[in-house]
């Protein structure tokens, strides 16, 4: 089955792939919101994923279980970190659509730290 924007949305997980600065891939399953074409994740601002995505926005992403094995193909995608009251308005989002994990896990931590990030199939 070919991975589509709509079985990504579907799911509970995807694996989000980004890369470093020598080009190494690092794959992290993150949980997802669809806003119409394009997926919203949220993550710490400080977290590796954050920091590879400011640097590249090139990413992977494909359908995984919650420990992140791949379930489906990887496809292409432009990653965006967005700012503090977009970056907000993701975790809601995400904490809504997971509900009481949801709304702990978006809120652990150092709030101010948490970034949303915008994934665009290519």
């Amino acid at each position: 089955m070919e991975t589509t924007l709509e079985s990504l949305a579907k799911g509970k997980y995807i694996s989000l792939t980004t890369f470093r600065k020598d080009g190494t891939a690092v794959a992290t399953p993150v949980w997802l919101v669809r806003e119409g074409d394009r997926l919203l994740v949220t993550t710490q601002g400080s977290s590796g994923k954050a920091r590879r995505i400011r640097n590249n926005s090139r990413v992977l992403i494909a359908p995984c279980t919650m420990r992140g094995k791949p379930t489906g193909e990887a496809i292409e995608a432009t990653a965006q970190v967005l700012d503090p009251q977009e970056s907000e308005r993701v975790s809601t989002l995400v904490a809504k659509r997971y509900g009481l994990m949801g709304r702990f896990l978006t809120k652990r931590g150092d709030a101010a730290d948490r970034v949303g990030i915008v994934l665009t199939v290519t």
